[in-house]
């Protein structure tokens, strides 16, 4: 059974615009070219055709992943949530208490996450270690580099 997975609307809206790219323009750019590899002779020695009709095989699959994606999606009302703990959606201001560093960080979907924007997924170490924490607590978290201690700041949404 498939994994539900909450997404902002922002995140939604950029999964179906891309599937409905690959179902339109991505699928006529495949069919497009195995046409002009069929038309360069002998389909049993076509390189091109063999590679184009792969192309096609990957790029249905991912329509098929996409349409599953988006099956399983869920939309997070952000007015409902309670913005006194940390939760998906979360924006979430922390201090390092080691060195005294502060991160600002939103908690979202593994699709929906982009590090340079401050998007983190809520699988990541540092999100599964502040989910549910409250402003003023502390959570020591298992990150790749050693354990580390962050202080919650700020929640808000």
């Amino acid at each position: 059974m498939a994994e539900i997975v909450y997404y902002t609307k922002e995140g939604l809206e950029k999964l179906k615009e891309e599937l409905h790219f690959l179902k339109t323009e991505g699928r006529s750019q495949i069919a497009k070219a195995i046409a002009e590899a069929r038309d360069k002779g002998d389909l049993s020695e076509n390189a091109e055709y063999d590679a184009a009709k792969e192309a096609q095989g990957l790029h249905e699959a991912k329509i098929a992943k996409l349409e599953n994606t988006l099956a399983h999606a869920r939309l997070i009302d952000e007015s409902k949530l309670d913005s006194s703990k940390v939760l998906a959606l979360s924006i979430v201001k922390i201090r390092n208490t080691n060195n005294g560093a502060t991160m600002t960080y939103q908690l979202v979907s593994e699709s929906e996450a982009d590090l340079k924007s401050g998007k983190i997924s809520v699988k990541s170490p540092i999100a599964k270690g502040l989910l549910g924490k409250s402003v003023g607590d502390k959570a020591e978290i298992q990150v790749p580099a050693g354990k580390m201690e962050f202080e919650v700041l700020e929640i808000s949404r």
